[in-house]
């Protein structure tokens, strides 16, 4: 049987003065994660908020084990890549 995960991640981007700033923010943040790390990723929620992004990762695996330490992994990435993107939160559940 497989699982899918799925991570949700909020981000605060401070200093945002137009969408098209934060898209420049979110894109390459969203490609880099399909790119490292093959999973599926789409900013979900509060598209049209300045400051503020909810972007949608997921994963399937038959390992639930396996699905949930990838998650875990990309969220502790997206912490750590950017210093103009803050992760103010994130969520992992296992379908």
């Amino acid at each position: 049987m497989s699982t899918v995960g799925l991570l949700t991640l909020e981000i605060y981007v401070p200093g945002i003065t137009s969408l098209k700033e934060k898209r420049g923010v979110v894109k390459p943040l969203v490609a880099r994660l399909r790119h490292e790390f093959n999973v599926s990723v789409a900013e979900v929620e509060d598209q049209d908020q300045l400051g503020h992004a909810v972007i949608a990762v997921a994963a399937v695996s038959a390992s639930a084990d396996y699905v949930h330490g990838l998650l875990a992994r990309v969220a502790e990435r997206v912490g750590a890549w950017r210093l103009d993107a803050e992760l103010i939160d994130y969520t992992i559940e296992l379908l």
